[in-house]
């Protein structure tokens, strides 16, 4: 189990999760932040400071939001498992669930 960061992070990209998170899981696409699910050790030190409320444990995804799991999940298909978010840096793509939103507000 991880946390998954849903669609009030798009076009957002607030980041005070990434400095709060321990074990530096929390990568960046292009217009979303993404919760790594085998990075993620379940401490739940990013989500009080998301100040959209975007974060929350994976079997508590509210229901409209709940493709964003697997959407989470997808962004480090090709990614694999980095070992930490701040080594890679940003990257120049987002999971296509994401990718194919409107701009959000």
């Amino acid at each position: 189990m991880a946390y998954t960061i849903v669609e009030p992070c798009v076009d957002v990209k607030d980041k005070a999760c990434v400095e709060e998170c321990p074990v530096d899981c929390i990568y960046e696409g292009v217009r979303s932040l993404y919760i790594h699910p085998d990075e993620c050790v379940d401490c739940g030190a990013c989500e009080p400071v998301c100040p959209v409320e975007a974060i929350f444990y994976e079997d508590d995804v509210p229901d409209e939001w709940i493709d964003y799991n697997d959407a989470n999940a997808a962004f480090f298909d090709d990614l694999g498992s980095p070992g930490g978010a701040a080594r890679l840096g940003p990257q120049d793509f987002d999971a296509p669930l994401v990718a194919e939103l409107p701009p959000q507000a």
